[in-house]
């Protein structure tokens, strides 16, 4: 099955495919939808939590569709999608390369594509300004796909905001019904929305929930893991039977809070996840190892010496004298949240803790190291992903006995 785009006509779809109804129905992993000029644009934050900041990166980080797919039943074999994306350019920096679409048909990936055109966000590091130029609208064509009735997911680009604009088919499409797997929310950092996975399915949350038989919401907004309380309304209005939240890396990244800070912080996190969730597995995460933050605070900050060579790279500016005054570091907020959730779990039997260094330590470092200091690169993506399931849906692990198979009935 080969994918198949055009970069240069723009969208106006192959003769005779159908023309499909492009409703909120269709769409899975998203917790809010929004209508656009030029079609649906799925949102990972409820209008309400976005009324309520006004910081750019995080605006950027839920509008990008970590985990958002389109599924559908259907008889077809060819399938269009036009979408009009705004892809990410640094100042100074090579290209970045297309964000993936990946096709999947009764639970296994077919197919890969990319979209051209769409707008571009121009962002200069140096001056932390940033500027949008206008693009139209492309498309990914799905060409080849087995005869016969099958469950069909497209999901979307994890690292491009997707608008999407129309769908094609060349026989009739439905809203696929819910499988009764059990839906797994997760919040986490950009390490969680994806950072540099090689694809929407095979971000570490990704690959785990499809190990693990469940139905993904991702809450990973690269940057925006900041303990923020509409995250955490947002978690306790959202529908789910599974919940994570993996915390850390961002409060050392923006160097937000203190040690006095960050403890109510989290137990007012955890009590408003609570309020709407009263009993579900609830599984707090720990840092994975980050060499540069293990005992320095922060804030980060980039390391602009090898950029035009493609070679971004982060480093941390706070000194390691600074935890003395509170500042926070990633084996501190190991050592605290361990000692929350013990305290929490005497009277919550269903909260439980995993440390970071589980999914990846200092021994993955050595043989994997962080291309940039900060984020794991495609195969640690897949790691961590693996050892996630086997952690928390294996026997034993804080999801254990709830997931199904993949394309169980």
């Amino acid at each position: 099955m080969t994918p198949q785009h055009d970069d240069t006509a723009g969208p106006g779809g192959t003769p005779n495919l159908l023309t499909v109804p492009l409703t909120e129905s269709l769409l899975r992993g998203a917790l809010d939808v929004e209508r656009t000029a030029h079609g649906l644009l799925p949102h990972r934050l409820p209008a309400r939590a976005r009324a309520q900041f006004a910081d750019a990166q995080l605006s950027l980080a839920e509008s990008q569709p970590s985990g958002v797919r389109l599924v559908f039943r259907t008889r077809a074999t060819t399938v269009e999608l036009d979408t009009l994306r705004t892809k990410m350019a640094y100042v100074g920096a090579p290209e970045r390369p297309d964000g993936v679409y990946d096709l999947v048909v009764d639970g296994r990936l077919v197919a890969q594509g990319s979209t051209g055109g769409g707008n571009v966000l121009l962002v200069d590091m140096a001056s932390g300004s940033a500027e949008t130029k206008p693009g139209e609208p492309g498309t990914v064509r799905f060409a080849g796909l087995p005869e016969g009735a099958k469950d069909v997911e497209i999901w979307l680009p994890y690292n491009e905001i997707t608008q999407l604009v129309a769908v094609r088919a060349d026989a009739p499409v439905e809203p696929r019904p819910a499988r009764g797997a059990p839906v797994w929310l997760h919040h986490g950092s950009s390490i969680s929305h994806g950072s540099n996975a090689a694809s929407p399915t095979s971000t570490w949350p990704a690959l785990a929930a499809s190990l693990g038989g469940a139905e993904l919401v991702n809450l990973g907004l690269g940057g925006g893991a900041l303990l923020d309380p509409f995250t955490a309304r947002a978690m306790r209005d959202a529908a789910a039977d599974l919940l994570s939240v993996k915390i850390g890396i961002n409060l050392v990244n923006a160097d937000l809070m203190r040690l006095r800070a960050f403890t109510p912080a989290v137990h007012g996190f955890l009590d408003t996840i609570r309020e709407g969730h009263p009993t579900a597995p609830l599984l707090v995460i720990s840092p994975t190892f980050c060499p540069i933050h293990e005992d320095t605070p922060g804030p980060s900050a980039p390391d602009f010496e090898n950029l035009s060579g493609g070679q971004l790279q982060f480093k941390a500016t706070g000194s390691p004298a600074e935890r003395s005054a509170g500042k926070l570091t990633l084996r501190v907020i190991r050592e605290e949240l361990a000692r929350i959730v013990r305290q929490r779990a005497a009277g919550d039997p269903r909260l439980f803790l995993l440390d970071g260094r589980e999914l990846y330590g200092e021994a993955d470092f050595a043989e994997l190291p962080l291309p940039d200091q900060l984020h794991p690169d495609a195969a640690t993506h897949r790691r961590m992903g693996e050892r996630f399931a086997a952690l928390a849906f294996g026997p034993g692990g804080a999801f254990a006995g709830a997931g199904r198979p993949v394309g169980a009935e």
